[in-house]
């Protein structure tokens, strides 16, 4: 196959052409998007690519549009992540609590999102209830199926990849329970952890919990400190990104209480902004200077409204905002500034 060479002052008009004469245009971003992504595959189709790379492309784009259309109705509803192994057993004392934990988490009024597969996916599907959790499936040669509590839903999504999948548990959730399990849970919980210790996902909380009888994540948490601790690989602020409970009714408590008086972060320029559910006192914020000036890179801890910046100003227009220049090498510590002022608004 030979590659096809375009003219770019006429590739440039057609893309412009094709994009302001497509329907439901009503921003620039919106247009921007569709000439920039249109310019991307034109160019990639221009280097002739192999079937290899088209077919991975269109798949990727196929599952995460379907990923992006499903969830957009939802993005104002708390939703967490389930993670563990697709071998646990229904008799599983594991199981049990999956099952307690997804059903408290309803209960509060939160989504779950889950594998879509056996074992503590299938449990947690089940304890949400019908219509009140997602299944995010990897389609596998062998071992997992859609479990029967998710298979029949409009809310289970196949996947090709794991990469988009892993993307769309991150990007959808806003809390993370992990069970025990395999090479696919410590894959999940490592990268995790590391999207939060880099700050390249908004923090949010990491809860690991088993039975009473199971020590898994007491020695799991002691390796980590054994092993990444003390030998310097982590910081030991990296620590407060974990939280290890051990009941369904801890769990819900604990996420709705990050949710309390925190909503969400943003980080604009050299500002981070976090939004507030309730206003917190000028003295609260005099303790927050005094108390967690190593996470700033300049200045003070400051109050404003969404007035703060243009990109602010249509968003949230009734939470407050908490301003200053985070100085991005201690997200653990962040994790304690949200714990703090949830402890003290």
């Amino acid at each position: 196959m030979t590659a096809t060479h375009y003219n770019q002052s006429e590739l440039e008009d057609s893309i412009n052409n094709l994009s302001t004469n497509l329907c439901n245009i009503s921003t620039d971003e919106q247009l921007n998007f569709l000439q920039n992504s249109l310019t991307s595959l034109t160019n990639l189709q221009a280097g002739d690519p192999e079937l290899s790379d088209m077919n991975l492309i269109q798949k990727a784009i196929d599952e995460l549009v379907q990923s992006f259309l499903l969830f957009k109705d939802y993005r104002d509803t708390r939703k967490v992540t389930i993670f563990g192994s697709s071998r646990t057993e229904p008799k599983n004392p594991n199981y049990t609590l999956t099952e307690e934990t997804a059903k408290q988490l309803v209960e509060s009024g939160m989504l779950v999102i889950t594998g879509a597969g056996p074992g503590i996916m299938e449990a947690g599907n089940k304890g949400a209830g019908e219509g009140n959790s997602f299944g995010l499936h990897i389609i596998l040669p062998f071992e997992q199926k859609p479990n029967e509590y998710i298979y029949n839903s409009e809310k289970m999504i196949p996947y090709n990849y794991f990469f988009t999948r892993k993307l769309i548990f991150v990007k959808e959730s806003d809390a993370f329970v992990l069970f025990p399990g395999g090479f696919g849970t410590q894959d999940e919980a490592f990268e995790v952890l590391t999207l939060m210790q880099t700050g390249r996902c908004s923090p949010r909380p990491f809860i690991i919990i088993n039975h009473d009888n199971s020590t898994y994540w007491e020695e799991w948490k002691t390796y980590v400190h054994t092993h990444l601790l003390d030998k310097n690989y982590i910081s030991p602020e990296d620590m407060n990104l974990i939280k290890i409970l051990k009941s369904s009714t801890e769990v819900a408590s604990c996420i709705n209480h990050f949710y309390s008086t925190y909503h969400s972060i943003r980080y604009i320029d050299k500002t981070t902004c976090i939004r507030l559910n309730s206003p917190l006192s000028e003295a609260t914020v005099n303790q927050l200077n005094d108390t967690f000036p190593h996470l700033l890179d300049s200045g003070r801890f400051e109050l404003s409204d969404n007035t703060c910046f243009p990109k602010e100003e249509s968003l949230y227009p009734d939470k407050q905002r908490l301003l200053f220049n985070f100085n991005h090498k201690s997200y653990g510590g962040l994790i304690s500034l949200i714990d703090y002022i949830n402890d003290n608004a």
